[in-house]
């Protein structure tokens, strides 16, 4: 049989990694096949190339045996271990795996007790509460798949922001080594749009002549080459949106000039061929690529009311990270002194609260001897960087905050966040948080929704209503920049900021290089459409010291 290409062996390897993880034993093995397969699938040069030259080792999570399953896949369309694998499970219960908060030993019960052998027949199962009068399985188990069966469906092919970062990077930088004639190679698709999910992985380059006999799509990434004069129109279509495009396109007609993805031409002339120039032709300033959803940005920018997005560089300090006191991994003085080596002016704790059993959370005596810690601490750091004191108190299910006025009032912040009763109905849930909001200790709401891309759904909330309540009562936003959460949703950015909220970009991290989420915080900020001057770690640090001084001040005037 031919050999196959780089989507059918991450196809197959996909399956390996399955299969191993129905079988069971160290569930790290499984894992390894999944990135393997990915990194498969945004390959920029050949597979057999790459097989030919022995650089398979070179692709991301590759070591040597997983080269040698890759290598076997290719040229045979088999290995002797999945043909082996295969004889024990049918090929529809591997569909299982992908609804989150099933576990592997969960979809072999299904499988052996119900006979449940695919999607299908799982949410059959379910409705008909076959699952919750099976021993071992159970109502909790039931809910849960009836709730989690459309995240396996509109999750699948797409990868999370950061795991997408690191495959296309690796993609452009094969290509750069692998065709060095080629110049301004981009990264393009909806990773450029900044979207949280990416199943559009694209690179756009230059060459002195398009490459018109190379296809679309290599493997699964899509490249495309285009010459000097059409390179901007050509990376303009592949970053898309195809709403964005078509606004575009109906604007050009309004003009008598056709864009395509050969450029912007009136009759046969070529207009422009560069992104700045088409958006300048057609009268309209450049539009970020984070904007471009169709979701009303070109008419902004018609009226020249489109918003000066916030960067990296914009943001002046740190909030809502956690050290070894609770379930970080790193000491204070550790994490503070990371985030003053990566440029920032304060770094402001927020361990886990004394109900968070599970995270260690801090006793009275423990929040004492932290202080005492930050407060030697900043005599050390001087006047130019500072550990800010904060909390992250969870919110009990009935709005309150878990710890006494006297103690909250020792913070410089305070983070509130749900944590636990995610099932209460929508309006108890909203009315959980507007308590929770209206307490005037409450400085940050945290991860608003409690969303996990592609593992749970967010609790029911009123959003407009949180989001009222927070401009009403000054309480703060936070965009958490966890790419497994990315909440508060791009999608109500723009609402929060008509009504007057204040955003905060927060890291939520527990170790040092999760310190680096920051980026991905940004991104979901400008895809929102979020300026500088709407955040609040965009304050220098005499600001945000300042604004919680006044917050204090505010606090015991009420008292």
């Amino acid at each position: 049989m031919p050999s196959l290409d780089a989507r059918g062996v991450a196809s197959l390897l996909r399956e390996y990694a399955q299969r191993t993880a129905l079988r069971g034993g160290n569930p790290y093995r499984a894992k390894a096949y999944s990135r393997a397969a990915d990194s498969l699938g945004a390959l920029a040069v050949p597979l057999h190339v790459l097989i030919a030259e022995d650089r398979l080792t070179e692709i991301p999570g590759v070591g040597e045996a997983i080269a040698d399953i890759i290598t076997k896949l290719h040229k045979t369309g088999s290995h002797p271990s999945l043909e082996k694998l295969r004889k024990e499970i049918p090929e529809g219960v591997l569909e299982m795996l992908a609804v989150p908060g099933l576990r592997p030993e969960k979809v072999l019960r299904l499988y052996k007790d119900l006979g449940v052998a695919s999607l299908a027949e799982l949410e059959t199962a379910a409705k008909d509460d076959r699952i919750k009068k099976a021993k071992g399985l159970g109502a909790a188990l039931q809910a849960k798949i009836l709730q989690n069966l459309a995240i396996a469906r509109s999750g699948e092919g797409r990868l999370h922001l950061h795991r997408a970062a690191a495959l296309l990077a690796h993609a452009k930088d094969s290509m750069r080594k692998g065709r060095p004639e080629l110049k301004r190679v981009t990264i393009a698709g909806d990773f450029r749009r900044g979207c949280e999910l990416v199943g559009d992985l694209a690179i756009v380059a230059e060459a002195a002549k398009p490459d018109k006999t190379s296809t679309p799509s290599a493997d699964g990434l899509q490249i495309r080459i285009s010459d000097r004069k059409h390179f901007g129109a050509a990376l303009l279509f592949a970053t898309g949106s195809t709403g964005h495009i078509e606004q575009l396109q109906t604007l050009a007609a309004e003009k008598g000039m056709r864009l395509g993805a050969d450029g912007l031409h009136k009759g046969r002339t070529l207009i422009a061929g560069e992104e700045a120039d088409i958006y300048q032709a057609l009268g309209l300033p450049f539009i970020d690529p984070e904007l471009r959803e169709g979701r009303g940005e070109v008419e902004l920018a018609l009226k020249g009311k489109l918003p000066k997005l916030v960067t990296d560089d914009d943001l002046r300090g740190i909030l809502h990270c956690h050290t070894y006191a609770s379930d970080g991994t790193e000491t204070l003085e550790t994490m503070a002194k990371a985030t003053r080596q990566r440029g920032f002016e304060y770094f402001g704790v927020a361990d886990h609260s004394k109900s968070a059993h599970y995270a260690g959370g801090l006793s009275h005596e423990q929040i004492a001897q932290q202080h005492r810690e930050a407060d030697r601490l900043n005599k050390r750091f001087g006047k130019d960087f500072r550990i800010l004191k904060g909390i992250e108190s969870d919110i009990l299910a009935g709005g309150s905050l878990d710890y006494d006025d006297d103690v909250l009032e020792r913070f410089d912040f305070v983070v509130a966040s749900i944590h636990g009763r995610f099932k209460l109905d929508r309006k108890a849930q909203t009315q959980r948080l507007l308590r929770a909001i209206s307490d005037p200790h409450t400085t940050i709401i945290g991860h608003v929704t409690g969303r996990q891309l592609q593992r749970r759904p967010g609790y029911e909330i009123d959003v407009e209503r949180v989001l009222r309540a927070c401009a009403k009562h000054d309480v703060v936003v936070e965009i958490n920049a966890h790419p497994w959460r990315l909440d508060l949703d791009w999608r109500w950015h723009r609402a929060a900021l008509e009504f007057g909220c204040m955003l905060s970009i927060n890291p939520d991290a527990h170790s040092i290089p999760e310190l680096d989420h920051m980026h991905w915080g940004v991104l979901m900020a400008r895809k929102g459409g979020v300026p500088a001057e709407r955040v609040l770690n965009a304050m220098s640090l005499p600001e945000i010291t300042r604004y919680f001084r006044q917050k204090r001040r505010s606090l015991a005037r009420a008292a």
